[in-house]
């Protein structure tokens, strides 16, 4: 692996005093409890320029690449994997319209997206279409010069917080095969015909997830992205980047874990010493930490190779299968170290504890990750 740069060195370090500065234990336990998404650590995000760092500068970005994209996005979900959806889902929708819009769309997004005012989430998942994306069933049909859609989507992140865009895939062509018949258009939430609910989920309570409904919603033509019938190949277009901020972020919110249940073990005492005392559950953290550092070690094996122009498919989902099923893991083992006090509320393992469990899900569950891995393999998966 690449080693990281001086400038990636301070990036670091400016983001994790950023957070520190910003989204305190007792903001995010504020936050969490009243289910709010984090709007003020979002505006320093912004002040900070972290809602440019992987865009050009030309549309008024930083210039950076995937491994600058992972560094922002481990040290946010140090303290929180539900804020880092807040991050994630701007920066990895933004990647897509920079690799597949057209100038004119670039240069009318892409500023507002770094200077915060506008926000993206994707809204692909439907009732019936989950892991199979084929199975889209919103449909976006021609009217005049722009779409008339109609439909559902499921699970969408942060659909709902304010000045948010979404990037809606569409069926817009019936009769050909979903590689071929699928759009890509860019619909604001709160856009006639348009209707958002809040779900009522285990975790991440601050980005929300939502289930959206569009009933003869119109869409100009300006905001289809790729090219008619062409959402294919956006969905692929952003994929790795996509892996690279699920894998980062769940590097981060492990180490967060890790580094919490040893700080208990320090502290906590029975039977007259520290409970890292003992063997066992100091042999628990060890091993905590060992798989959390091969996580990151595979993370961001993948983030220089994307970094460098190459192709990482096989690298990014081996890490996004590895950092999911690590940080639900270390989060469970946290859990039983803390004991009763892990189960409460009042304390951050719990929060973590149910934030980590949609990890192996969203971005691809962890049984589609293996498929694709056997598959790059030369492995018939049926």
């Amino acid at each position: 692996m690449t080693a990281f740069t001086t400038e990636q060195k301070l990036l670091r370090e400016s983001v994790q005093k950023l957070m520190a500065t910003h989204a305190n234990r007792d903001y995010v336990r504020a936050k969490d409890k009243a289910r709010a998404y984090p709007y003020e650590l979002y505006d320093a995000w912004v002040e900070a320029g972290l809602l440019g760092v992987i865009f050009p500068e030309k549309y008024g970005g930083m210039g950076g690449d995937a491994v600058d994209l992972a560094i922002c996005v481990e040290e946010i979900a140090y303290v929180s994997a539900d804020f880092q959806m807040c991050y994630g889902g701007s920066m990895f929708c933004g990647v897509t319209l920079l690799m597949k819009g057209s100038e004119a769309q670039k240069e009318a997004w892409l500023p507002k997206v770094i200077s915060g005012e506008r926000r993206f989430s994707i809204s692909m998942s439907e009732p019936e279409a989950g892991s199979d994306v084929g199975a889209i069933r919103t449909k976006a049909e021609r009217q005049g010069d722009g779409y008339v859609l109609n439909g559902q989507k499921l699970w969408n992140t942060a659909a709902g917080a304010r000045d948010n865009t979404m990037f809606v895939y569409v069926k817009s062509d019936p009769t050909a095969h979903y590689r071929k018949g699928v759009s890509l258009l860019l619909v604001d939430n709160d856009a006639p015909g348009v209707k958002l609910n809040k779900l009522d989920m285990l975790g991440r309570h601050c980005a929300g997830t939502y289930e959206v409904f569009f009933t003869d919603a119109k869409v100009d033509e300006d905001r289809l992205v790729g090219g008619e019938n062409k959402g294919w190949d956006c969905v692929l277009s952003g994929l790795q980047i996509e892996r690279v901020v699920s894998s980062a972020g769940n590097c981060g919110s492990a180490q967060g874990v890790v580094d919490m249940a040893a700080a208990w073990a320090k502290e906590r005492k029975q039977f007259g010493r520290p409970i890292g005392s003992n063997q066992a559950i100091a042999h628990m953290i060890a091993d905590m930490q060992t798989e959390v550092a091969a996580a990151k070690a595979l993370t961001y094996q993948a983030a220089f190779k994307v970094a460098a122009g190459e192709d990482a498919l096989a690298e990014i989902t081996m890490a996004k299968l590895f950092s999911s099923e690590t940080f639900v893991k270390v989060a469970n083992m946290g859990m039983q170290i803390m004991g009763g006090y892990g189960y409460s509320n009042e304390f951050d393992m719990a929060r973590f504890y149910r934030d980590c469990r949609s990890c192996t899900i969203a971005a691809g569950s962890s049984q589609i990750q293996r498929n694709l891995i056997a598959g790059l393999m030369g492995l018939k998966v049926q």
